[in-house]
């Protein structure tokens, strides 16, 4: 079959590589039909996140087609099914609590060892996402290997098209999440740190959840402009001072809560963003975090704090004694995707949220490092780009 594979920093190549085979009786094999470049892969992309091995096999936004299945697998052959990031088993202690991308059991015993040197205690599995989360080949290919498939995949009805449900694999989920986590009431403002996928969907979830205002915050036109769409107030970080701002736009109080969804690679031109640059340059660092700490100095006093995005390792100068100072609420963590898969298909098939307003570009699978170089490179114009392979429907 052909594969997205990674070679190293801005060098991946679709190849050919073996097909996926059942390896464990909850088992399903899944012909992809549609996947998606994910912000988080472009960390893959930059070389960020450690024990990537050449040939591993990119991608956690996929869905497709069941086409084999283990004895154990609640699935059948022909379903159309959207497929979680997150490698879970479903019956573990965090999985009983729906702590999904905890579970006990997600990692292979081999990969857990380096994990738990990274963290302290292993993590869920996830697809396409270095040998740390269990060296899992990923959905960037024409068939895929998913384990635990009684488990983590969500069937969709047949006749509804890929584009409207493919984003329930990720950044859906994590949007949502990120607004829950923030614990929006009726009549919070809330401020949104980046204006990709992931805040995009947490700009439309907080609005559903009860926020009176949203400001999200940006520098690409385009971004601010969907951001809008959905009656968010912008501001461009390039052009404005954004604390400043917030405090203004807030009568001087804050907003109510804040979503990080920025992450480790944070861009600006703000002293600490070059501080942070120059360490990650240097090896005395591993992240960027001015978005965070931005987000933790503008939040109201006694406010929540959400961070969605994805942060890999240590970190210097975070303001942990205006977290304590001001008694915020950090809330964190990889998405529990299957919680909320039967609600968020819900929503969606009754379109009461806007999924495909998102899709920039779609490209066959063959021209995934083209895609890659766009996402990465051009993101005011590639807001997200979903690959088809020759299976696609939809």
């Amino acid at each position: 079959m052909k594969a997205l594979t990674w070679h190293g920093k801005h060098d991946v190549r679709v190849e050919t590589v073996d097909d996926p085979e059942i390896l464990n009786p909850h088992d399903a094999i899944i012909r992809v039909t549609s996947t998606a470049i994910c912000g988080s892969d472009l960390h893959l992309y930059d070389g960020y996140i450690p024990t990537m091995q050449k040939g591993d096999i990119l991608g956690h936004e996929f869905m497709g087609e069941v086409v084999e299945t283990g004895p154990k697998s609640t699935l059948k052959k022909g379903q159309r099914v959207v497929v979680p990031f997150t490698i879970s088993c479903g019956s573990c202690y965090h999985c009983g609590h729906q702590q999904y991308s905890a579970c006990e059991n997600g990692l292979p015993a081999d990969n857990q060892d380096i994990a738990a040197t990274a963290y302290g205690q292993p993590m869920a599995g996830l697809f396409g996402y270095s040998h740390m989360t269990g060296g899992y080949s990923g959905g960037q290919a024409e068939y895929v290997r998913v384990p635990f498939s009684d488990v983590g995949p969500i069937v969709v009805p047949d006749g509804v098209d890929d584009d409207k449900v493919l984003f329930l694999s990720d950044i859906l989920p994590t949007g949502w999440m990120a607004a829950e986590n923030a614990e929006i009431a009726p009549g919070d403002i809330v401020a949104v740190w980046g204006c990709g996928p992931v805040g995009l969907f947490a700009v439309q979830s907080a609005f559903i959840m009860g926020a009176a205002r949203v400001i999200a915050i940006d520098h690409f036109p385009t971004r601010l402009a969907l951001a809008k769409r959905f009656g968010a107030e912008v501001i461009n970080f390039e052009e404005t001072n954004v604390h400043e701002a917030l405090q203004d736009m807030t009568g001087g109080i804050g907003p109510d809560a804040v979503i990080d969804a920025v992450g480790l690679e944070a861009h600006g031109l703000s002293f600490d963003n070059i501080v942070d640059q120059i360490k990650v340059s240097t090896f005395m660092d591993t992240d960027r975090t001015h978005s965070i700490r931005q987000a933790i100095f503008a939040c109201r006093k006694g406010g929540r704090v959400s961070m969605p995005a994805v942060y890999g390792g240590y970190v210097d100068k975070f303001p942990l004694g205006a977290l304590m100072e001001k008694g915020l609420t950090l809330k964190t963590g990889q998405t529990h995707v299957q919680r909320y898969l039967e609600p968020l298909l819900a929503a969606v098939l009754e379109d009461k949220m806007d999924t495909t307003f998102l899709i920039s570009h779609r490209l066959p699978l063959d021209q995934a490092a083209e895609g890659y170089r766009m996402f990465h490179d051009q993101q005011n114009d590639c807001t997200k780009v979903v690959l088809k392979t020759g299976a696609a429907r939809g």
